[in-house]
């Protein structure tokens, strides 16, 4: 079957089911609708994971599900305008109710893209589907290149940064306005030394962003919404770590199609 489209929501529902038969594998690119400083857009996750999972689906074949756009968000992500955050709850829920549908069509192996944060969502997800018999794949796209980043970046990966900054100049350069970049940090409310950044390699004694309630409010902790230094961002920066990932997530779900090839179902349950 000739492939002319790569989402979901562009082909004809007949189609759709036809494709099916010629791959079952599904990727679902998740994102949020979060402010990301004066230089990158509020869509910078979600735009991460459509431009990403195009160039996957590209190079594997996979079908596309449409981005809720909308993500999860930790306490100190709310009330910044320009955020629209969801619950984690509805997130999982949400999930949940996508792959359900998409295995109607003969979908049968499903990954979970993410180029936001929100790992208490996508990982409940991922188990009470697999309860249901479903095979789920749960992937941030950063865990892909975690150990060449800093062979690329000068600064530890944050938020609104270097490195997202340096993406989103790769990925859609027209929405990003380096004249705005800016350099940040906040005030947690235990010694930082303590706390370990989402990119960064971990240390002793370290928690993950999301392990505790140690972080201010962003929207009284922040000015401008940045957790690094964006100036250093370069569209460079950003090939050099979209590359491998692509190749890497590739290469995951090459092994999955061999191991169980179209029209099989692994046993989950």
């Amino acid at each position: 079957m000739e492939r002319k489209y790569l989402w979901w929501q562009e082909m004809a529902a007949q189609d759709v089911v036809e494709y099916a038969k010629v791959c079952d594998v599904a990727i679902l690119p998740l994102g949020s609708i979060e402010q990301h400083g004066p230089h990158c857009p509020a869509g910078d996750d979600s735009y991460n994971a459509i431009k990403m999972a195009e160039m996957i689906a590209r190079k594997t074949g996979v079908m596309l599900l449409p981005c809720p756009m909308y993500g999860a968000h930790p306490y100190h992500h709310w009330g910044f305008p320009g955020t629209i955050p969801l619950q984690y709850e509805t997130h999982t829920a949400m999930i949940k109710d996508i792959v359900r549908g998409a295995a109607k069509a003969g979908y049968n192996k499903f990954l979970l893209f993410s180029c936001h944060g929100q790992v208490p969502s996508t990982t409940t997800a991922v188990h009470q589907l697999g309860l249901e018999g479903y095979f789920v794949l749960s992937m941030h796209w950063y865990e892909f290149v975690r150990d060449i980043h800093d062979d690329i970046f000068e600064t530890p990966f944050w938020h609104a940064d270097e490195t997202e900054t340096s993406v989103a100049l790769y990925l859609y350069p027209e929405y990003v306005d380096m004249s705005k970049a800016g350099k940040e940090s906040p005030q947690p409310l235990i010694d930082k030394k303590f706390i370990g950044a989402p990119g960064g390699k971990f240390g002793k004694f370290q928690f993950y962003y999301f392990e505790g309630t140690f972080s201010r409010p962003e929207v009284e902790d922040l000015k401008l919404g940045i957790v690094g230094d964006a100036t250093l961002a370069t569209r460079e920066k950003g090939e050099k770590i979209v590359g491998p990932c692509i190749d890497r997530v590739s290469s995951v779900i090459e092994d999955i199609k061999q191991r169980w090839p179209v029209g099989v179902k692994p046993p989950v349950k």
